[in-house]
């Protein structure tokens, strides 16, 4: 592969990504994850374009993610396409038809609100990240119950077990990753 293949520019910008602890939880800290460090645009336009390229764009009537961080590839994405975006929220407008969704990272939980997506529309999901699929797994369920098609559901960053766990729970996601990581000895490293 060439330095300039966009899997190579997004593996080795989460090489040497900065660790932190959040009690027993290694965190990794890298631009499309958490918007610092500041983010060279190739590293964003390679995300975008190994989105862009997986996907069958004519099966696809929405680009959906969650705030914050599924924005910047929410944005690009939709960009690159003409597609349509939603962004799903974690602040409540009371708009008619929305729906609660309670969520939990590794270390955290929330609430997100979904809105304005249709019964029947064929849906890509973006995110940033996949570690425990707290976060994914019950927006997922909400956007089914709501009836939206996951025709998609890309996730930048795979860390841990939780993309491998919603694969054998839920086969009918169809839920692919960009790149797979792991922390070995405080380092991120790209698993193959």
């Amino acid at each position: 592969m060439s330095p300039s293949d966009p899997l190579t520019v997004l593996e080795d910008s989460l090489r040497g990504a900065p660790i932190i602890w959040k009690g027993d939880y290694p965190y990794f800290i890298h631009p499309i994850s958490d918007g610092i460090p500041r983010m060279d645009a190739d590293v964003l336009r390679a995300t975008s374009d190994l989105i862009v390229e997986m996907v069958n764009w004519s099966e696809i009537d929405l680009i959906v993610s969650v705030e914050a961080m599924g924005l910047p590839l929410l944005a690009a994405v939709g960009g690159a396409t003409g597609k349509p975006t939603v962004v799903i929220r974690k602040r409540s407008y009371g708009m008619d038809g929305e729906v609660r969704v309670d969520v939990s990272t590794g270390y955290s939980q929330s609430t997100a609100y979904i809105n304005d997506i249709k019964a029947g529309e064929r849906l890509l999901v973006v995110d940033d990240v996949i570690s425990t699929g707290g976060t994914l797994e019950p927006l997922l369920e909400a956007l089914e119950g709501m009836g939206a098609i996951l025709q998609n559901i890309i996730v930048a960053i795979e860390k841990g077990e939780g993309c491998e766990r919603l694969a054998r729970e839920r086969p009918n996601w169809p839920i692919s990753t960009l790149a797979k990581i792991d922390i070995i000895d405080g380092k991120v490293e790209i698993v193959e």
